[in-house]
């Protein structure tokens, strides 16, 4: 199977999973509605640098550009994922600990994964339905608080991940276009957005120092890392990606412990071991059938595999990798495949 996504799926959640408690820090002295828009304004900003450097420097176009029919779908990616999850994640983390919000932040990957399987119709086996189970009772046993109900906080992190899942899902309409791009005009609009209504409600703007922390932060940890997401989305489909995305509380929750001195409790390591056993079984999968391949005309970054045997014209850019547009002729074979960009073909069971 072409595991390349992998890497940078997970290095995608490092980046994430640490931004969680560096965000918690810089929470006792920023308003959250004011955190939610610095963190994507930083990852806007900072990609946008990049972005610009490369026009600056002609470097050629190693992606392919946003068109304007990809609009709605970044509409609404930056409506989900952009505004309504860092709100609900920044009000969740003033009313529980970061290492419990690190842990119930794994909700985000079953609900990206249920959303791919049942609206997508993205094919999740056996194994994959194994890890989503052994997650939730991880994220279940973490949020248990005596009684059968959930505290404010942990509704307002699940809630989060919610929008975090419809988030993923409408991204991967987008992932044969530029990253960078992608999580650019995302980290922009809503860092935007956000900073307008929490400076319309009333929330000063922190100290200099505070703002480039906060900047430095959602670069990384928003900006870069969710670039490097829709590059796995890519390459592995979106249910894959999201179960690889599962990293992220437990490098939240380590970095929490460490950091904040909070307590390594006999909860806390249950769930993590829950989950831990949920990503392993999904980074163990494998998946081989006979499959077919429809005609079908696309724009991506590709070097000329099995799946791209075309023609060229004659203002075909030169060397691989490249970016322009194809097309496929229809094919039947068989070998080991995740859902990317040329297998997100039905299953029948």
């Amino acid at each position: 199977m072409n595991r390349k996504g992998v890497p940078l799926a997970l290095l995608s959640a490092i980046l994430f999973g640490a931004s969680t408690p560096l965000a918690k820090i810089l929470l006792g002295a920023i308003d959250p509605w004011m955190m939610a828009g610095l963190l994507y304004l930083g990852a806007g900003i900072g990609l946008a640098v990049i972005h610009l450097s490369r026009a600056a420097l002609q470097l050629p176009a190693a992606e392919a550009p946003l068109r304007r029919s990809d609009a709605p779908w970044l509409g609404l990616v930056i409506l989900a994922g952009g505004i309504g999850g860092p709100l609900l994640l920044m009000f969740g983390l003033t009313r529980t600990n970061a290492a419990s919000t690190s842990l119930l932040l794994n909700v985000e990957g079953l609900a990206t994964m249920g959303i791919a399987w049942v609206v997508f119709r993205e094919n999740v086996d056996r194994r994959l339905l194994l890890g989503a189970f052994a997650i939730l009772a991880g994220a279940a046993t973490l949020s248990w608080q005596g009684e059968a109900s959930l505290d404010l906080g942990a509704l307002l992190i699940v809630g989060a991940c919610l929008c975090w899942g419809i988030d993923n899902n409408l991204t991967r309409k987008l992932s044969s276009a530029d990253p960078v791009q992608i999580a650019m005009l995302k980290g922009l609009v809503a860092g935007s957005v956000n900073l307008a209504l929490a400076l319309g409600n009333g929330a000063a703007l922190p100290a200099p120092g505070l703002i480039l922390a906060a900047g430095i932060v959602g670069f990384l940890g928003y900006g870069v890392s969710l670039a490097l997401f829709v590059l796995g989305l890519r390459h592995l489909g979106t249910a894959r990606t999201g179960a690889y995305f599962s990293l992220a509380p437990f490098v939240g929750a380590a970095l929490a412990v460490v950091m904040l001195d909070e307590p390594a409790s006999a909860q806390l390591l249950i769930a993590a071991a829950l989950m831990g056993v949920g990503l392993w079984l999904h980074l163990s999968e494998r998946h081989e059938h006979e499959h077919i391949h429809e005609a079908m005309e696309h724009e991506h970054r590709h070097r000329h595999d099995e799946h791209h045997q075309h023609r060229h014209g004659p203002d075909a850019p030169p060397g691989e990798p490249h970016t322009h547009w194809h097309r496929h002729e229809p094919m039947v074979h068989r070998h080991p495949h995740f859902p990317d960009l040329h297998h997100r073909h039905v299953h029948r069971h």
